[in-house]
Order: C-alpha cells, then structure tokens, then sequence
C-alpha cells in the first residue's frame, strides 16, 4: 500500500505545462450534500485528468459505489480474454431500484406492446421509468470515458439536486463502464509508463505514439465496436445479452476521435438506414442539442452532422436503433492526446477537458430522457410494432445444409432476442433467392428450414441482417455497405412478400451435432472425419498435437453405408500410428464431443467408391511451423483476425514476428537463431494487408524470401499484400487487373468540393459478390462451390495458365453484385477475374487472397480458405 501511495503521488507530481487553470475552470461536484460517499478524487488519490486509472482501480471504484449506495446496483455480465470483469451499472431512485426487476419485466412487456391490451399498455406507461444506457471505452485507447463514468456515476449516487433526483426517478440508467477492459489497460499501462514530469504536449513526443498494437482493439486485436451484431467476442455477447435483459429506449455510444477534431455529437450525416421510423433524425437532434446547450455555454467547440453516420447497424450507436430504441454517437477529439497536446490550432487539449466533455453530455442524456420520458417510451413501442414497418417482406427462409454456419446463424438470431421458427415439414411457396440475383420463382423447402416473420418486436433489427439489399442513399460510408448475414455465412436463403402456410416449432436453442460412430465388432482399420465440417480443422490441430499421423484425401469418397465425404477429409490410419494406437478411440470420442463432429471409425479400408482410405493418393499431413508478420506496416484488424482464426478458434500455434526483427537481419539470411526471424525455421509465412511491403521487402529481402519458397516454403498473401508479389515487383510474372486512372473531361472539371462525391462513388465499399470456386483444389476443399466474397476496392488477379484460380467472380457483370454498393465499372472490369489462387514457385507457391476471406470474423463462408492454405496447401 506504501509503494501504491508512492506512486500516486508521483504522479500527481506529473503536473500538466499549460492551462494550469483547467481544474478551476471545469469543475467536478464533491462532498453533495454532506454525504459520506468518497468521491473519485478521494478514492483513487487524485484528481480526474492528472493521470488515467487503471481498470482494476476503476473497477474498485464501482464497486465501493454499489456497497454504499441504494442506487446503484452492479452486475458481472461477462469477462474478458484477459480475466478482467465486465461490469454493468444500474442506477436509478431508491424507490427504483426497489422494484427494479419489476420495471425491467415491464420494459420486456412494452417490448410486445402491440400484442397487449392498450389500458395495460398504458398502466404500464403510467409509472415506467424511461431506460437510458451508456456505453463507455469500447476503443481501449479511448479512455476517457471511463474515467467521465466514475464522476458521473459518483454524482448519481450522491446527489441532493432536486432536478437530478427528479430526472432519477424518472428513468433507469445502465451504464456499461467499460466495453474494452483488455484494450483500456494496455493503452494506461503503457502511457503511464511514458508519463514526462515536464509534461509531453509536443504532438512529436513519444507518449502520443502508443506502439502496435496499440489500446484500441481487444486481446485479439478487434475493433469490438463493429462487433455489437455478430458477438464474436466475449465482450460483445456479454454486453448483447446484457442490453438484450433490458432493450433500452435511449443509448449512446462514448467515443473519442482524433485531438485535432471538436466535439462531435449527433445527429449524423448521411448514409442512414431508412427502414427507421421518420421520428429518429428528430429525437437525435434533441439529445445533440442538448449536449451543445452546455457546450455553448462553456465554449466547448463542437460539430454535428458531419462524418460520421450510423448506416451499419453493428455500431454501438446504431445497434440501439434497430432494436426500437434511439441510438447516438458522441465522440471526443483526444485519440492519442495523452494527459496534454497541443492541437494544430495552438490550443493545449488537456486529459481533464477530454473526462468533462463526456461527463457533461452524460448528464444532459440523462436529463433530456427524463424530460421526455413518456414521448420515448411511446417511440419504442411504435418502432416495436412491425405494422409500423416500411419493408416489405414478411418472413426469411433459410435453409438448412448441415453446416456450423447455419448454426452460427441461428446462434447470432437468438442473442439478439430474434423470435425463429423451424419447419416441421416441406414448405412450397413463391420467393425470392438470393443466389439468383432477385427472381421470384416457386421452390419446395425442405423441413428443417429456418423461418424468421418480420412480425416480431425486433423486425427492423431482422429486416437490417437477413436482407440481401439496404437501400443507399450516399455511397460515400464510413464503413461497409453490406453485412447481410445469410450472405456472408454463405447459405441459402430466401425471402417473401405475402404468408406462409406450414407447420413450424419455435427454436430456442442450438441442438447438439455430431459424434463418434464406432463399426460394430472387429478392431477398426481407420477413422475418418468430413473436412466440410466447421471444426475440422480444430480436430487436425489436436490430432497434431497428440502426435497422430493423419492423411488427407485427395477426393472425395464413399462408404459402405452410403455416407460421403468430401476432398480433404482427414482420413487415421491405426496401422500408421501404432504407437498411439490405445489412445486413438477416446481421442477420438473427445473431438467429436468437444467440437460437434462426426467420425466415423471403420472395419475395412476398402470404400464403396472413391479412393480406398490408404490409397496412396491421400497425401501425407504433416504439422506445418507457421508464422505470421505483425506490426507496421500490415493491418491490425486483419492481423488480429487471422491471429484469433488460428490461436483461439483453430488452436494451431502461430509466431507473431514484428517487422523491426525482420528488417534487422544480416544478408542473406532473416537473421539468427538469437533475436532475429530465420525463414528457415518456418513452412509457412502469412502476410496479413499491408500497403507498403516496400519497407519490409526490398530487392535484397525479396530475393531470400523466393530462395526460401523456391525451397518448399508457403507464403500466404492476404489483401494489398498479395498485390505485392506480381509483375509489379518482378517477383512473379503474374498479373494484377486494376481500374484505370480516370481521365475523363468529368473529372477533370471537378470542382473542389465535388471530388469527394465523385470519387467515393467510384469505390467498392465493402460489398459482397457472387463468385465461384474450384473445389477440387485443397484450398477449396470442404467449401461450396458458390461463395459470396466480401470485396474492398477493385483489384483483382488476371487468370493465367501458371496461376491456379481457385476463387473466381463469376463472369455475368449484370450478376455479379450480390449486396451492397459497386459502380458499373468495377463490376466490369472484375467480372471473370481471380481473387482467391496459388502459383508454384519451384517446391513452393504463394497463395493468394485478394479479398479477405473471414473479414471481422462474420463473414465466414470464404474463411476455409486460410485454414486450408496453412494446413492443407502445404503438403501437397
């Protein structure tokens, strides 16, 4: 406790160089109303904005509210990678939080108000509190709201004002304190550590430069806040499930931006999703109006309707919306800010300016809910309502194939409170399907199909995932422009305009998949587990480990009993692995139970077609060493993608080098054994995108990295990283199809404030594609042969007899858009061209992914192909 004391207190020496009047002029309440309760200041030992807590003491902090308040109650929703909790703050009146299991089962009433009498509708409305949530630090390099949260939280847990107390009665407030815990701590841990007693307001100095990977992203390096939908991540689906428990009327999403920018707060600017009901731009105004009524006042500088929108609907802004609610966006200049910069207009923006910014909007939400909070609550409920619905669809069908994508699907329905309906028999009807490009024809449905009714609650949220096409109203995004989750699971699905007649079973859970089919009587021969299966991948792994020697068929094959398998099953041969022979049937019961897959064991090698299972044409799997490049220049996100696909869900081992032990080494070796990365230590390197190779491979660097493939070596290139090894470098003689540079009288007349229009129009902003691939090829083994391919930018490779195209775009341009935003150009020139393929160099090949094949890990149907081009590719 000594050394923790003497360490506040050194800090608290680390007094900011300029604006020493900021705690003068922005001040907190303390000591309300002679209450007992300590306030921040005096709990952690300094004032906010003089240092940044770290989560352990913040967590302390809230924690010590809940015990001495009878307002606020604190709940675990969830735990991070790392162990750190994830914490949820109800707060509300005394009376309130009296009966706050009743108010949230009254909210869940609401929710299906429009199946409610109306006088029960409105008895319930007569005494309902307003519900108005707050999501803090999902960006951990954010951290200022957080530590805005303490305060906040502190004030409502103390306060005697009667217009505070009033506004309390009258709502009940969550606050999720901190989405990002794992992020929060390595950006504090790190810029404590860089903390200058002299203060560091040079934009230049160190401490605003955190090191890769940076605080922003989670463990696994991902943006959680494009994560609310999809619940990848533990911090998602714990904070999913949270908000679910109570669907919110009001909620914003506490950010920061880069210091040079103001205050943003909402409405925001175009796209918007359009199936909101017309009264949510207004309600938006009200909450950023208010926000700047006290920014007016106290000369904070601000701007609305201005970069950024809430068209995608997996933001912690716009998530809200689609669940009924009003959703907002408030963002803070101060990514990389530290304790004081100096901005590029001279003004010193202080870590203390940054916390009341985000404390003062968090009051005034507060306050603005409880002044509306009838009005609210009736928005809800008519957004609840799907008469109210402006789409024109009235159920979602999806069929069925067996597949863990399918369940993936159904799992992501039921977080986010989908009501779905299973099939009990065969359901002939007239459709639209998606892999038909929008033509409505009559089909037979098997049983066993998926069917979502828009009339539910939640109809605008299953309206914004399960249609293939929002209508866009500007091209020019601040994200994707499509997300459509039938497509980027890859399955098939169909919609309607008019009712369905069938018999159907509601679902509320997963069922249970596969296990272990053992031959009646003999010893068995072998086993052998379907490679089309999700987990598979997971199962080689684990045969690896335990030192079993597997083989992967070249084709697929058929068995006695009529049951197929597809190329690259893994076939176990007991004969090949006698010395683990008396482990192999509860190995193998253990695979099947802990990842849900099917293996079967067998009698006899012979199949009844196919390639016998010990055919010499079922190749050899041997446990690839598999490194990865990190660190500037590739991408974070598509690093911590391929990071997560492979330690977390694959659980094969990766070396993360950084480029400054790559680019330090003697020539013409990667370096020693001793600090630096040997090529020759590794089977397979992945270069995840990076848009400056350059740095990393020069003519000396190039040429070692081609001795090393031309020697058995795999490089698997992902995005602009796989632009880098063509004829552009002369690292091979493969050829890339990119856009023409524009020289049309068009836009060569381009007004200034016309270019951004006219060029943002001609980008592909993240949109999916019909395209096809060659599944007799171990990079596309396990897959389907149609695939939606998820496309940024317009940049392909040329087909050629030395590549082997693997993923191809289709080649019908009037098809080739599946969702989203492309303009008639890009899908033209990329119409028939090469986005996923291997070229042989000497003993080895590059594999290249032009377009990320698990982007955000949700869209998955490609995502077998890194999985294949790590495990598979290199032993062919």
């Amino acid at each position: 406790m000594r050394f923790y004391s003497f360490v506040i207190f050194f800090f608290c020496l680390l007094q900011l160089s300029a604006q020493t009047d900021v705690y003068e002029r922005l001040t907190f309440p303390e000591n309300l109303a002679a209450s007992n309760v300590r306030s921040p200041r005096q709990f952690l030992g300094y004032r906010l904005g003089e240092r940044f807590t770290e989560y352990a003491r913040s967590v302390a902090y809230f924690e010590y509210l809940a015990e001495v308040s009878d307002r606020i109650r604190l709940e675990r929703y969830g735990s991070t990678y790392e162990g750190r909790p994830l914490l949820l703050l109800t707060v509300s009146s005394a009376r309130n939080m009296n009966r706050i299991e009743f108010i949230r089962r009254n909210q869940l009433a609401l929710v299906n108000g429009y199946r409610t009498a109306g006088a029960q509708v409105q008895g319930i409305l007569d005494d309902q509190p307003v519900i108005n949530s707050y999501s803090y630090n999902i960006h951990g390099n954010e951290a200022s709201s957080t530590e805005a949260a303490m305060q906040f939280a502190y004030e409502l847990a103390t306060t005697e004002d009667p217009v505070t107390l009033a506004a309390l009665d009258q709502t009940v407030n969550l606050l999720f304190v901190c989405i990002n815990p794992d992020g929060r701590d390595r950006y504090v841990y790190w810029y404590n550590g860089m903390a200058r007693a002299t203060g560091g307001e040079e934009p230049r100095d160190l401490e605003h430069y955190a090191p890769f990977p940076n605080g922003r992203t989670n463990h696994y390096w991902f943006d959680l806040n494009r994560d609310w939908v999809w619940g990848v991540h533990p911090e998602s689906r714990g904070h999913t499930a949270a908000y679910q428990r109570w669907m919110p009327n009001v909620h914003t999403d506490y950010h920061e931006q880069g210091y040079d920018a103001n205050y943003f707060t909402t409405p925001g600017t175009t796209p918007r999703n359009l199936i909101l009901p017309d009264a949510y731009e207004g309600w938006t105004d009200t909450f950023g109006r208010a926000n700047i009524a006290n920014f007016d006042a106290q000369g904070i500088s601000y701007f609305t309707r201005d970069r950024f929108d809430f068209f995608y609907p997996s933001y912690g802004s716009s998530y809200p919306s689609v669940m009924g609610g009003i959703g907002m966006l408030n963002e803070q200049g101060g990514i990389g800010a530290g304790r004081a910069v100096e901005t590029e207009d001279g003004f010193i923006l202080t870590l203390r300016q940054r916390i009341w910014d985000h404390y003062a909007s968090s009051v005034a939400q507060l306050q603005t809910a409880a002044a509306n909070r009838e009005a609210l609550q009736r928005y809800s409920l008519a957004a609840w309502d799907p008469l109210n619905s402006r789409a024109e669809t009235t159920a979602y069908l999806i069929e069925n194939d067996g597949s863990d994508y399918f369940d993936d699907l159904l799992q992501l329905l039921l977080l986010n409170g989908v009501e779905v309906e299973r099939t009990l028999e065969p359901l002939t009807a007239s459709g639209i399907g998606y892999r038909e490009g929008g033509a409505t024809r009559e089909r037979t449905h098997a049983a066993g199909s998926l069917i979502v009714a828009t009339e539910q609650p939640r109809h605008l949220f299953v309206n914004s995932i399960l249609g293939e096409q929002l209508e866009i109203e500007d091209s020019v995004m601040y994200d994707m422009s499509t997300w459509s989750a039938p497509l980027a699971y890859n399955l098939e699905a169909y919609r309607f305009g008019g009712p369905l007649t069938v018999d159907t079973e509601p679902v509320t859970l997963i069922e249970r998949r596969g296990g272990l089919t053992m031959p009646a009587g003999g010893l068995v021969y072998a086993y052998a587990i379907d490679w089309s299966q999700r987990n598979a991948p997971q199962a080689l792994a684990e045969l690896w480990k335990a030192g079993v020697r597997v083989r992967a068929s070249l084709e697929g094959f058929t068995d006695d009993d009529g049951n197929a398998f597809s190329a690259g099953s893994l076939i176990v041969l007991r004969g090949r692995n006698l010395d683990v022979e008396a482990s192999l049937p509860e190995l193998m019961q253990r695979l099947a139970d802990d990842y849900g897959l099917t293996i079967r064991g067998f009698t006899t090698g012979r199949m009844q077609s196919g390639n016998d299972l010990a055919s010499t044409r079922n190749f050899p799997l041997r446990e690839p060493r598999v490194a990865m490049l990190v660190d500037e220049p590739f991408d974070t996100y598509t690093s911590g993608q391929i990071y997560f696909l492979f330690d977390w869900e694959t659980r094969l081992p990766v070396t993360r080098i950084r480029t400054s032990v790559l680019r330090q080494t003697a020539v013409p070796k990667f370096g020693s054994r001793y600090g630096y990365a040997d090529l020759n230590d590794y089977d397979v390197l992945i270069l995840p995108d990076a848009n400056n190779l350059e740095a990393v491979f020069g003519e000396t660097e190039r040429a070692t990295l081609r001795d090393w493939i031309s020697a058995g070596g795999t490089l698997v290139t992902v995005g602009e990283s796989s632009e880098f090894f063509t004829a552009d470098r002369k690292f091979t003689d493969q050829q890339l199809v990119t856009p023409s540079r524009d020289t049309s009288a068009a836009a060569a007349n381009l007004t200034y404030q016309e270019r951004t229009d006219y060029y943002g129009k001609k980008n592909v902003p993240g949109t999916a594609l019909r395209a096809s691939l060659d599944t007799t090829h171990p990079l596309a083994f396990g897959m389907k042969d149609e695939v939606y391919t998820l496309k940024f930018g317009s940049t392909a490779l040329q087909p050629a007899a030395g590549l082997q195209s693997v993923g191809r775009y289709i080649p019908d341009t009037t098809n080739l858009l599946a969702a989203g935003y492309a303009p008639e150009e890009s899908l033209d020139l990329l119409a028939g061209t090469t986005w996923a393929g291997v070229r042989s160099i000497g003993q080895g090949q590059i594999v290249y992914l032009i377009d990320n094949p698990h982007y955000r890990m949700f869209w998955r149907g490609p995502s077998r192909l890194m999985q294949n081009a790590v495990m598979l590719v290199p032993g062919m």
